[in-house]
């Protein structure tokens, strides 16, 4: 990406590496939580609602272990509301079933 400066699957990248960093033998949550801040804060500058919805549902899966409930619904609330159609992906599925849980 530094190279090409192609940049369309940066915040994938760094979605997949916070994933990663909670699969590791002592996982990371406070590293994994930074990524996913960041994808959100690229995938909203690059306009690219469905990257936010993935770091949206990886960060609120994490919080949901966590405890914090409210983060959860605040954060899905707000991506959530922005589709208006495909809902019938597993991505808006998980993301209905988080907010219903």
């Amino acid at each position: 990406m530094a190279t090409t400066e192609a940049r369309w699957w940066e915040a994938e990248l760094y979605r997949l590496q916070g994933e990663l960093l909670c699969q590791l033998p002592s996982p990371n949550a406070p590293d994994a939580e930074a990524c996913w801040r960041q994808v959100l804060d690229l995938a909203r500058s690059q306009q690219a609602k469905t990257l936010e919805l993935r770091a949206a549902l990886s960060l609120s899966r994490l919080w949901q272990l966590q405890g914090k409930r409210d983060n959860v619904r605040q954060l899905l609330t707000e991506v959530y509301g922005w589709f208006t159609e495909g809902f019938d992906t597993p991505d808006l599925h998980e993301a209905k079933a988080l907010l219903n849980a």
